[in-house]
């Protein structure tokens, strides 16, 4: 069934633009929920207009988005985490948290603009990807690294037991003579 669109959809059109649905996604979604109408004479003009704005403001977004990769690429972020002895984190590092970095550095950056396999669980360098449009891409640099203040509490905390050694180590030496 042949519509004509009156709002963009993803993956679907865009405003005023003339699509091929199903019949039954036509009239249990698009029709009723006035997401398209009949593509006559008189409607395709009126949503020409329409349609001229919208690529308008996609040439905009898409020179912001160029602007932005242009800024973002060589940017290195710091996470700071709690992590055990061995590296490994209490939790992990989502690219939620690295986009909350990057929006925290100016950058206008989503959460779906990082491109995670799967979230960081250890303390380390990484390289992640970074995807604002389909050819704008790029990487930055994540440093994750382990809390100052969890690694001294645990510095303290080796400390204190090296020495309860050393001294039950020495009693023992003092006790035989």
């Amino acid at each position: 069934m042949k519509l004509l669109l009156t709002q963009t959809i993803d993956k679907i059109g865009i405003v005023g633009e003339v699509i091929d649905a199903s019949e039954g996604y036509a009239r249990n979604y698009l029709l009723p929920k006035k997401l398209a109408i009949q593509p006559t004479e008189g409607n395709i003009k009126r949503l020409e207009v329409a349609k001229l704005d919208y690529e308008k403001k996609l040439r905009d977004l898409r020179e912001q988005k160029e602007k932005l990769l242009e800024k973002l690429t060589g940017a290195e972020i710091t996470v700071i985490r709690n992590a055990n002895d061995e590296g490994h984190l209490f939790g992990s590092v989502s690219k939620r948290d690295i986009a909350d970095e990057l929006v925290k550095l100016g950058f206008a950056i989503e959460a779906d603009d990082v491109r995670l396999d799967e979230p960081l669980r250890r303390i380390d360098t990484y390289k992640v990807p970074v995807h604002l449009a389909g050819d704008l891409k790029t990487e930055i640099k994540v440093w994750i690294v382990r809390d100052k203040s969890e690694a001294a509490a645990a510095e303290q905390k080796a400390a204190a037991a090296a020495d309860a050694v050393a001294e039950s180590a020495g009693a023992e030496e003092e006790a035989p003579a």
